[in-house]
């Protein structure tokens, strides 16, 4: 080889130096696309005590649910501004018979009951 400048060297590479052809335009990517990742969206409120709060939250989850579908409920949690270690989960999210997730408040009495007016309940009935 006689000439390293960049331009020869890529064009060499690709073969078209020796009458492989012309080299293509757009060249593959060199790593796989990661698929869409997990973010936490943090909301601040007060509340008198951590049952306020908690139902505060579960308001606010619901509400940003109805505008925005894509929401993941059943990862919601609130705690303590300071303290987001004691993180606790604000709906149930039991997994049923056919791969759906309980959108109860976490700690709900009776049966489970799938997303959507008429959703499917599984479960122990009104046992506690």
């Amino acid at each position: 080889m006689r000439d390293n400048r960049p331009a020869y060297w890529r064009r060499w590479m690709a073969g078209a130096v020796g009458g492989g052809g012309e080299p293509p335009l757009i060249a593959p990517a060199r790593r796989m696309v990661r698929a869409d990742r997990f973010y936490t969206a943090h909301l601040g409120f007060t509340a008198p005590d951590l049952a306020a709060a908690r139902e505060t939250a579960v308001g606010y989850a619901e509400a940003l649910s109805v505008l925005r579908p894509e929401l993941a409920l059943g990862a919601s949690a609130v705690s303590p501004a300071d303290d987001w270690q004691r993180a606790e989960r604000l709906f149930c999210g039991a997994v049923g018979p056919d791969d759906e997730r309980c959108v109860d408040v976490a700690g709900h009495p009776g049966f489970h009951h799938a997303p959507g007016p008429g959703g499917l309940g599984w479960g122990d009935g009104d046992v506690v």
